[in-house]
């Protein structure tokens, strides 16, 4: 039905093209689309939705997750936007669905980007699994260069609580954390923020945070 376009009602305008789909299905599936169509807002009037933080291809991927139909490559290809689509239209099976799919592959090149969506969509156990790769497997040496980018872009909270895994694991263990590394000033926070490199050994903690 949606890849046919049979009886479309609604334009979706994404920000590199247009689909159609159908009112019902939208509803049906999401409040925030339901309310959408209930009430006399323009998506009513005008029979279209502005998705403009999503691409087509992104948003195909979404429509065919509602319509029952997506495809597994798909999914995976497209589940942050997904997972975003997900929070901003309140459709919880698909969010949960992202977050499985989230857990199963993190590795050195995405764990401080999905670290950084856990906080934000509030994914207690993706954002569990991702310090714990850093952490307490000691793989937050091998992200240096990103870690000096996450310092200057993240939420404040998220960085205090990194620093305080840190910590936390030198008192739950007999391993010291040995911290020697450059300050760097991050301007969103008017601050210094000590960067943290973890070279492992035995004894206590060493960490100075400013």
């Amino acid at each position: 039905m949606l890849t046919e376009g049979i009886y479309t009602d609604i334009t979706i305008n994404t920000s590199d093209g247009s689909l159609g789909a159908h009112r019902a299905v939208l509803a049906a599936r999401s409040p925030v689309f339901q309310n959408m169509f209930a009430h006399d807002l323009q998506e009513k009037e005008y029979s279209t939705i502005n998705i403009s933080d999503m691409s087509v291809e992104s948003c195909q991927a979404f429509l065919s997750y509602l319509y029952g139909t997506v495809d597994p490559t798909d999914f995976l290809v497209h589940r942050l936007a997904l997972l975003r689509a997900a929070d901003k239209y309140d459709i919880s099976d698909l969010k949960d669905a992202c977050h499985e799919s989230l857990l199963e592959d993190i590795d050195a090149k995405n764990v401080l980007d999905r670290l950084q969506n856990a906080a934000l969509y509030q994914m207690l156990e993706l954002k569990e699994s991702c310090l714990k790769y850093l952490i307490k497997f000691g793989k937050i040496f091998d992200v240096r260069d990103q870690f000096n980018v996450f310092l200057q872009c993240a939420d404040r909270d998220l960085i205090t609580e990194v620093f305080n895994e840190v910590l936390l694991l030198g008192k739950d263990s007999n391993l010291r954390a040995v911290v020697c590394f450059p300050c760097i000033f991050c301007a969103k926070y008017r601050q210094a923020v000590q960067t943290v490199w973890c070279f492992y050994d035995t004894g206590g903690v060493s960490l100075n945070v400013l």
